[in-house]
Parts: structure tokens; sequence; C-alpha cells
């Protein structure tokens, strides 16, 4: 009870009272079914066309067809335009035949036979830990969600049970309409609109409003509505287009836009992505649809928390509230892809005319602007969205270019990773940034930041090829960094480089993981980060590898720096804080384990070495264990140094203590703990090498050196007096 009570008081002071009166009303909403009244279940036919439209809009499926055409706001010109696609490979094509056979590539990984149409409530499981099986496997089971959960108002379906709901989502997210739409601009095959508006009407008749867990999840719906209309504006001159499909369509876009708009308010609580994206699901209805009655709604409060969220989330260095790369790339996607809609409609006269209205409502003042700049109105007319919001994420862009590694397009892999790609317009891997990098600086710039590739095709959908006619690259200034805001810090060697985390959280936290260190030789990420895997397996793999025991530091006790109380929320945050940077060496602390201290120092030596020395002191006796997960390639162990054998090189790691003696663990793939693994992918984990040091003692004085094969570490211990 002593302990349930510090939670809460923890909580409350962390994320404030408003916070906490709203989980308390939402709670109370739910219990009582309150929010069942105020989305209500219901049947498609209660709600026609007609109910969403303004009055002056014709309802009928023939004539609405027929207007939708001849006044669709304006869309990414190369989306539908029918001119051939450049030659980016025929990855796309090959995707979208293996979807209408049937299989579905789950988090831009692994496909699994799930039959077409899917079964839009079935989850995929192999393991006892709820894992996706490789491709190699043919035995899986299948597992549904009970009738009644299919049945059930979505408030009333857990998101956290023994059924991971992210498996249910997945395909529900549609992200597949975009292989539809590239496989097509290359074959004008019409078996891929067919397959748009055929796994459109087979949803619809599956997931009536509000009703199973595909109404859940706000976040969700607006990355649906966002798949949806990208193949809408493909598709919709298909000869697969009939009139009632077109109407139906927007009947609904309708209410799932109603749906968002009508919870909303936990998105805004969660103080994350899920506020962007849904704010970016109603602003973009919005636009793309003012037809509808609720359209200036939708796109005013839309707008307007999308400006809100990205002074809140992106920090003024460029790095993400929400502390996780993947979360960012999420981001900025949804932002990229609004900038860039927004300003094709900046100059629509017929968007401004609809908007007009509830600009004099809003601001008068305002409006008389716009009345007196004519179609030349002013760039914050409404529509565009603000120079401010425009830096954030041209800083973020920045911030990301400082960590990605240009050869391979990979980062570390800091924070939450559940899989999300909002934007899969390519043929590149999931764990590759170029697309995102490419897309970020042309918008922002004008101008790419790497060579021509594959990397190139998300420039081309939403900027058009003339994008990228401009070869000249951006200065190549963007190699050192430090980002405190973010708890983000640089330190480069000759051709290597430490990335380290080191943070005051002024947000909720992603992971446990003060002072963990990334280590790169060249293109070799040597040290790594273990990624997610799972939010919702079992035992050890709730989540498991957030915990600090799984990142490159020091456990104290075997307890994590932070209190865990749900697989997403931590309490008593540990506050990081950096005691020296200079172009060499860096140092920091955090107060997680008090009374203990644990200060961690990096020293870049000649030649692409490393020295880490972790000072960790206390009173009384205290098991310390320092912990390194290393990528898995051929190892030799040789006492207390590991020699990793990579093609072109071999590194030594070499560790010990310069006060006592250890105990030194190798361990690969441990079956029993969350050692020796990484995840890439969500759902998928691979084995990795942890190395493990352990002592118990009141103080104690950790090194680790990162070198080459002939190295005699020795030599370079006495670079601690330098300390």
């Amino acid at each position: 009870m002593l302990n349930r009570i510090k939670t809460l008081a923890s909580l409350f002071l962390e994320l404030g009272p408003r916070w906490s009166a709203f989980r308390l009303a939402y709670a109370f909403r739910l219990r009582t079914g309150l929010i069942r009244l105020q989305a209500p279940q219901y049947k498609w036919s209660d709600r026609p066309l007609k109910h969403w439209l303004k009055p002056n809009i014709p309802s009928d499926s023939d004539s609405y067809a027929q207007w939708r055409k001849q006044n669709a706001p304006a869309f990414f010109p190369n989306v539908g335009a029918g001119s051939p696609r450049p030659d980016y490979g025929t990855t796309a094509i090959e995707e979208a035949n293996r979807l209408l056979g049937g299989e579905l590539k789950y988090f831009s990984h692994i496909y699994q036979k799930i039959g077409f149409p899917p079964n839009w409530n079935d989850v995929i499981l192999s393991d006892s830990e709820g894992s996706l099986p490789t491709s190699s496997e043919i035995l899986r089971s299948r597992r549904t969600l009970p009738q009644n959960d299919m049945t059930k108002h979505w408030s009333q379906i857990s998101d956290d049970s023994a059924t991971d709901i992210k498996f249910i989502w997945e395909p529900n997210r549609f992200a597949f309409v975009y292989t539809l739409v590239r496989a097509y601009a290359v074959t004008q095959d019409e078996k891929y609109p067919q397959a748009f508006w055929g796994l459109i009407q087979d949803w619809a008749d599956k997931n009536p409003p509000n009703t199973g867990a595909n109404w859940k999840d706000g976040q969700e719906i607006a990355l649906r509505l966002m798949a949806w209309t990208f193949g809408f504006y493909t598709f919709i001159h298909s000869p697969s287009a009939t009139s009632e499909r077109i109407s139906q369509f927007t009947q609904l876009v309708a209410a799932q836009a109603e749906r968002i708009h009508a919870n909303i308010g936990y998105a805004i609580s969660t103080r994350s992505n899920h506020t962007i994206s849904e704010a970016f699901g109603l602003w973009m209805v919005g636009l793309l649809f003012p037809e509808l009655k609720d359209a200036e709604k939708y796109f005013n409060l839309g707008k307007r928390l999308l400006e809100e969220e990205a002074k809140k989330q992106i920090f003024p260095d460029g790095s993400y509230s929400m502390y996780s790369l993947n979360y960012h790339r999420f981001i900025l996607h949804l932002y990229l892809y609004a900038i860039q809609l927004g300003e094709l409609n900046h100059d629509n006269p017929s968007l401004r005319a609809a908007l007009l209205p509830f600009v004099a409502k809003q601001s008068p003042s305002l409006l008389m602007r716009l009345l007196r700049a004519g179609e030349h109105h002013p760039r914050n007319d409404g529509i565009g969205f603000s120079d401010e919001l425009k830096i954030s994420v041209a800083n973020s862009i920045q911030f990301l270019s400082c960590l990605i590694d240009p050869i391979t397009g990979h980062m570390p892999v800091y924070g939450s990773n559940d899989g999300a790609l909002v934007l899969p317009l390519n043929n590149c891997d999931f764990a590759d940034y170029r697309p995102l990098l490419q897309l970020g600086s042309v918008i922002s710039t004008g101008q790419p930041m790497f060579d021509a590739g594959v990397w190139d095709e998300d420039v081309y959908w939403l900027c058009g090829i003339e994008s990228l006619s401009q070869r000249e690259r951006v200065s190549e200034g963007r190699v050192r960094g430090n980002f405190p805001q973010g708890g983000t810090y640089i330190l480069h060697n000759t051709n290597s480089r430490a990335i380290l985390r080191c943070t005051d959280f002024t947000s909720r936290p992603s992971h446990a993981d003060q002072l963990h260190m990334d280590l790169w030789m060249g293109s070799d990420n040597i040290a790594i980060d273990a990624g997610t895997y799972l939010y919702s397996g079992k035992g050890i793999w709730r989540n498991g590898l957030a915990r600090t025991s799984a990142h490159n530091t020091v456990t104290v006790d075997g307890k994590d720096q932070m209190t865990m109380v749900s697989r997403f929320t931590w309490t008593n945050w540990a506050k990081g804080k950096v005691l020296k940077h200079t172009e060499n060496l860096w140092q920091g602390e955090h107060d997680g384990y008090k009374p203990v201290r644990h200060k961690r120092t990096v020293m870049a030596l000649e030649g692409d070495r490393w020295l880490i020395i972790d000072d960790l002191e206390a009173n009384e006796s205290h098991h310390y264990a320092l912990h390194w997960l290393l990528n898995d390639v051929p190892f030799t162990q040789n006492k207390n140094s590991l020699h990793l054998n990579y093609e072109a090189s071999t590194y030594k790691i070499q560790t010990g203590l310069t006060n006592g003696t250890g105990k030194l663990s190798i361990l690969r793939a441990d079956p029993k703990s969350t050692l020796g693994w990484r995840s890439r992918y969500y759902s998928h984990k691979e084995p990795a090498i942890s190395l493990l040091f352990e002592v118990t003692q009141p103080i104690a004085q950790f090194y680790t050196f990162f070198g080459f094969e002939n190295d005699f570490a020795d030599s370079y211990l006495s670079q601690i007096k330098r300390l």
C-alpha cells in the first residue's frame, strides 16, 4: 500500500495535477459507460453520406462522385498522375502481388500468410513470448479475438492483455496501400485498384462504427485514413472506382474522423506522438474533405494542435520529447507530409472560400487581411503552417543527421521502437533513415542530403521529380553535435564515434538508459542498444529491453534506474547531469541509485581507441554489474577480454576493475534472461553478445577499453590518472 501511494505521488509530481485529474475523470467515463454514450455504436446504414455532408453538397452516389472529382482539393502531383515513375526497382510489385496472394509484411520485416482479404481481428503468434515467426518457420498458431470482443464497444477492449493488440492493428493500418500505389505507378495493372476498393469494402463490413479493437485507438485510425486517402487519390479514376464506392469512402472517412475528435482529449493527455497523429488525421480530413459539415472544426483543431505539439514535443535543439528515434521519425513523417500538403493547397480558392466563415468567427482581423490580400493571401492564412513549426522540423532533421551512418542509413535504436513506419514509400530497409532525411532535407533546405539512390522515392511522391534535379548536397557540417535537451551527446574520434545518453527528463522517459553508450567504428555498430522487441510479451519480455539491465551501463543491486509501474510508465525519474565535455572527453552522472553515485567518463584515445571509466561510490557494499551489449559477430574470449572478428578488422574489448577483482560473464541469446538479445524490428529478436562484469563492494571503478586485436589495454590505463 505504501509503495502504491509513493507511485501515485511520483506520478502526480512528474506529470502534474491536470494530467492526474483528466486520467481520473477518464477512468470514471470508462467504468460508468459514459464514454459509450458519447461515442455510441451504430450501423453504417444509420448514418448515410447525407448525414455527414454540408447542405449544399449532393448526396446521391452519382452526383456526389461527379462533384468530388471536380472539386477535390489538391494532392501530391505524382499520386495518380499516370506518368512513368523513375526506376526504383520492382520490390513494390513483388510485395503487392504477395499481398494479393494473402501475405502481409508485419512491422516492415516479416511476411505472414493471413489470407486475402485478411481476418481483420486475427493475431498471428508463434513462440511463448508472442513474437512473429521467421519466414522459414512453417508451424504457427493463430488467435482471433473472442467473438464478444469483436462486438464490444471499443472502450471495453483492453490494449494490455494476453493478446498483443499491436498484432491486430498492424494490418488495419493499411500501410500496404502505399505498396499498391507504387506497384500501380509502374504497371498500370487494374488488379491493384480493385484490391484497394475491395479491401476497404471488406474492412467496413467487418468493423462497424465504434465496435471492436480497430476503433479503440485514434492514432491507428489516423494512420489508416492517411493510407486510405493516398490510395483514394490514386484510384478514384480507375474503372473499379464506382460512384457507390466513392460515396461510401467519404462516409467511412467521416465516421472515423468523428471518432478521433470525440476522444482526442485522451490522446492529448498522453503527451506523445498520439496527439500529433490524431491532430494530423483531423487536419487532413478537414483539408481534403471540405464538403463534410465538420470539416472546418476538424481542420482548425488539428492545425492548432499540430502547431502546439511541435513546440511542446520537439525540443529547441531538434531532439524529441519521447526520447525515441523511431517515434521521432514517426512524427517527422507526419509533419513533412502535412507541410507539403498544406503548401499544395495554400492557394486553393475553393478551400479558402470554405474556410472564410470559420476564420471570421475565430479571428475577424485575420479575415480582413485575407480579403485585402485577395488571391495572394498571407502565409499564416489558416492553411499553411507557421515558420516556427517548420524550423522545429528542420532542427529535427539536423539532429538526426548527426546520428546517422551515411553508408548504411542506420542509427542507434534508442528508446521505444514499435515497428511504426508511417510512409513506406521506398525499397529501403526499416532501419534505414536515409529516406526520411533525404525528404526532410529537400523540404527544409531545397537540397538533398545524400547522393541519388532508392531513398529518393519519398521525395518523388511528396515533392515531385523536379525536386530531385538539384543534386547539390547540403554541406557536410552536420556530423558533430550535442543535444542536451534530448540528452544525446556525441564524442568523435578519427573514424569512430561514441553516442551517449544523459538527461534530466522533462517529459516521460522511454527507456531507463542513463549513461548508455553506443560505439561505432566506421559503419560497424560495435556496442549496441538492444531496442524494444515486444511491449506485451510474457514474463521478462513485457517491454523487458526498456530496463536498465539491457543497456550499456551499470546496474546496482539488480534494480532499474527508475521505477517501472506499467509497460510505458516510469516514476522516480533518474536525473542525469553532464559534468564535462571537451573534444576528447565526456563525463556525466545520474542519481537513479541514491545513495550510490554512478559517474561515467568516456575518453577518445588516439587512433580510434576508447577508454570508459565507471565510478560507483557508496558507504555500504552493493552489487555492481557493468553490461556491454555487442554486435553478434564471431568472437574469441581470453580472460577479461573479447575479440570481435569483423571482416575488415578485429576489435578488442577488455574490461576490469582498478581496485579489486570481479566476475566476467559472456552470454549470447540467453534463454533465461534478456541478456544477449537485440531487436531491430518489433516482434523480432536476434542474438547479441552480452559482456557482464560484476563485483560486490562499496566503491568500484570499472574500466572498459575498446581497441584493436594487438593492443595492450594496460598501456592505456595510465590515462585514468588524467581524471
